[in-house]
């Protein structure tokens, strides 16, 4: 991995830039960092879903889970499409699937399961 190498000879404004990186990661860590919301896009990395299916796959109350929608569509994670009367959710950065696949790998996969090259 091809990290930066930040010291006391680094330029001011490549410092500001890494910065204002920084901030934009740590905003986007803390919109991760609800157990829900973090479901919610473990779910949408599959594909888009209504709130109706969400719910059912969770268990949870349609408001809890309108509520932390609107959180994750606030910070720009997920975005919407309207067919009739259902709205579907999908994740709006496809960086972001690939971020939620590493969580998944650290926290979630079986030990000794293989991982899939796809």
């Amino acid at each position: 991995m091809n990290l930066p190498k930040l010291d006391k000879d680094t330029p001011p404004d490549q410092l500001h830039s890494f910065m204002s990186k920084a901030r934009e990661a740590s905003e986007l860590l803390k919109a991760l960092s609800h157990e829900t919301r973090l479901l919610i896009l473990c779910i949408l990395t599959r594909g888009e879903k209504t709130v109706g299916e969400i719910e059912t796959i969770l268990g949870l109350q349609q408001a809890v889970v309108s509520q932390q929608l609107a959180r994750l569509r606030m910070e720009h994670l997920v975005k919407t499409r309207r067919e009739g009367r259902l709205i579907y959710y999908s994740i709006d950065n496809p960086g972001l699937n690939d971020l939620i696949s590493v969580l998944y790998s650290m926290y979630c996969e079986p030990a000794g399961t293989p991982k899939d090259s796809a």
